[in-house]
């Protein structure tokens, strides 16, 4: 059985709302996943990348919280 792993990328907007990208790995494959509306793709290269390019583009979502 195949292990499944998730990790997240999290971003702001500029009204205060935050905006996740999931990013679930099961073996060598990565499905990357909006909560805040419902995108989806397969990312088999970069996938925390393009999680924080959906986040920009359709949320201009560009706070990082982990920076300082």
């Amino acid at each position: 059985m195949p292990q499944i792993d998730t990790s997240k990328v999290s971003r702001w907007d500029q009204h205060g709302r935050e905006h996740v990208v999931r990013v679930r790995r099961t073996g060598v494959q990565r499905t990357i996943s909006c909560e805040t509306c419902d995108w989806r793709r397969r990312a088999q290269f970069l996938p925390w990348l393009k999680a924080q390019e959906h986040l920009v583009e359709a949320h201009q979502a560009t706070v990082d919280p982990t920076e300082r």
